[in-house]
C-alpha cells in the first residue's frame, strides 16, 4: 500500500493568502522562547528542538499555528512523563512573521545559535531559510508543504512524504506531481459526475483552479468553472449557475470567508450538492461558526487529507491527542503537528537505544532515511521517502475522508488505509 502524494498541498495555502492579499506587508515579529513544563530530568542534558511558525503574518495570526501548538502539546505531555529516556525536550519557537527575512532570522537563531538537534512541525508562509537548514544537515521533521521546500532539499521531511530526488531543484526538473485520488473517490463512492470549480479572478486562485480542473477532467468529470471578482464577488450568480448546471461537487480556490459567502449564496438559491469539498487546512472545529449562516451547505462540507480524523475518538492515538488538548479548539493541523513531534521522539529514542548513543542531528537524520513507512501510531497514512530518478506516471494512493454533521462534528468516511486508488500522477509547477 502506497502513501498518498497530494496534488495540491504545495498550493494549499492559496486560500489563506487570498484572505490577506490586500493587507500589505509588515515587518516580521520574531518570537523566540524557551519552552518546558517540567524541570530538566536527571537523565542528561535537554534535547533541543526548534519550531518555526508564521504566527504573525499578513494573512492573520491563526492561519499557521496549528502544527506548532499540536507539537508543543505533545512535548509538554512527554516532558511531564519524564522526557526521552529521562531527558527533557527543550522546545524553542520562532515566529518568522510570514516573511523570507524573518524566516532566515529564525533559521539563524535556532540552527546556528541555539544548535537545535532538529526542527519539528514547521509551518512557514515563506520558507526562505530551507537551503540553510539543509546545508547544516539539520533534519526538519513533519513540516507542512506550504511551498516546494520539502520536495527540493535533502534533510527536509514533510508530513506527507516525497518521491522526488530532492537534489536542490523542486521535484523533477522543476515540476511536482500529484494524484487524482480525491476526484476518483467522489466519482466511485458518491457517484458524482459534474463538478464546479469556483475561483477569484486573481493569479494564485486561478492557477489553483486550473490544477483542480485538470484533475477532474482526467477523471472524466464534466467541469463547470465559475470565476468571481476578487474585490466585488457576485457569489449569488456563481451559485445560481452551478445549480443550473447540475453540479454534484463544488471545489474552490478561495479563502474561508469566500467559502462561507459562497455557501450562503448556495443556500439562498437552493443549490443542493453531494459535497462542498475542502482541504486539510480547513478541517477544523470552527466550521459551525465559520458557516453559521449556511446550514444546508455546512452539512454538505467534506474534507480530504492524509491523516486520521481528529474526531475519530474510537482510535486510541486520537483519544490521547484529544486528552492532551482538552478544552481547546481542534484542527487537523493540530493533529499533524502532534504526529510530527511523535516522529521526532521516536527518532531520538532510536539514538539512545542500547545506552551508548546520543541524540545528534546525524542520528535523527539516519532514522528518517530508514526507507520504512511511518504512521505515528496510526495517525498518518504511512509516510515514505524515496529518491526516484523519474517521476511516477501512476501510483496507488490512499485517502482520509470526513464530512461535517451538526451535532457530531467531522464524521469519518471509510478506513483511510483501505480507501486507496490507482490514479494518474499529473505534473504541475510550484
Amino acid at each position: 500500500m502506497s502513501r498518498r502524494v497530494p496534488a495540491a498541498e504545495t498550493l494549499l495555502v492559496v486560500a489563506v493568502l487570498l484572505a490577506g492579499a490586500a493587507c500589505g506587508s509588515r515587518l516580521p515579529e520574531s518570537d523566540f522562547e524557551r519552552r518546558g513544563t517540567a524541570p530538566a530530568p536527571a537523565g542528561g542534558a535537554p534535547v533541543r528542538v526548534g519550531i518555526i511558525t508564521s504566527a504573525t503574518s499578513p494573512v492573520g495570526g491563526a492561519a499557521f499555528t496549528g502544527p506548532r501548538d499540536g507539537a508543543k502539546a505533545y512535548f509538554d505531555r512527554l516532558n511531564a512523563r519524564g522526557g526521552i529516556e529521562g531527558r527533557e525536550v527543550e522546545v524553542h519557537t520562532c515566529d518568522d512573521g510570514g516573511s523570507g527575512v524573518g524566516n532566515n532570522d529564525c533559521v539563524h537563531r535556532l540552527v546556528e545559535e541555539q544548535k537545535v538537534v532538529a526542527l519539528v512541525a514547521t509551518s512557514s508562509l515563506d520558507y526562505a531559510g530551507a537551503a540553510r537548514v539543509s546545508r547544516a544537515r539539520v533534519p526538519d521533521i513533519g513540516g507542512q508543504p506550504i511551498g516546494a521546500a520539502y520536495e527540493t532539499y535533502p534533510h527536509l521531511y514533510g508530513i506527507y512524504g516525497s518521491l522526488a530526488p530532492r537534489d536542490g531543484k523542486p521535484g523533477w526538473d522543476g515540476e511536482l506531481y500529484g494524484g487524482t485520488e480525491v476526484y476518483r473517490y467522489f466519482k466511485r463512492e458518491q457517484g458524482a459526475r459534474t463538478a464546479a470549480v469556483v475561483s477569484y479572478n486573481q493569479a494564485a486562485s486561478a492557477a489553483y483552479a486550473r490544477l483542480v480542473t485538470r484533475g477532474l477532467k482526467a477523471e472524466g468529470y464534466k467541469v463547470v468553472t465559475e470565476q468571481v471578482d476578487f474585490a466585488l464577488p457576485n457569489f449569488r450568480a456563481a451559485a445560481a449557475d452551478l445549480k443550473e448546471q447540475g453540479a454534484d461537487l463544488v471545489f474552490d480556490a478561495m479563502d474561508t470567508h469566500g467559502n462561507a459567502r459562497l455557501c450562503e449564496a448556495m443556500d439562498d438559491v437552493g443549490a443542493k450538492v453531494t459535497a462542498k469539498v475542502t482541504n486539510v487546512q480547513n478541517w477544523t472545529s470552527s466550521v459551525g461558526d465559520d458557516y453559521k449562516d449556511a446550514p444546508r451547505c455546512r452539512n454538505a462540507l467534506w474534507a480530504t487529507g492524509s491523516s486520521r480524523n481528529y474526531d475519530d475518538t474510537g482510535h486510541p492515538a486520537v483519544r490521547e491527542f484529544r486528552a492532551a488538548l482538552r478544552g481547546k479548539a481542534l484542527s487537523q493541523w493540530h493533529l499533524e503537528g502532534w504526529a510530527a513531534a511523535m516522529w521526532f521522539t521516536d527518532a531520538a529514542k532510536s539514538c539512545l537505544s542500547g545506552g551508548g548513543g546520543d541524540v545528534t542531528r546525524a542520528c535523527v537524520d539516519d532514522f528518517m532515511n530508514r526507507n520504512k513507512p511511518y504512521s505515528a501510531r496510526g495517525l498518518l497514512i504511512p509516510v515514505t521517502y524515496e529518491h526516484r530518478a523519474d517521476p511516477p506516471t501512476t501510483r496507488r494512493t490512499c485517502l482520509s475522508v470526513a464530512r461535517w454533521r451538526d451535532g457530531e462534528g467531522w464524521v469519518t468516511q471509510g478506513d483511510m488505509n483501505e480507501q486507496c486508488f490507482d490514479v494518474p500522477q499529473l505534473a504541475y509547477q510550484p
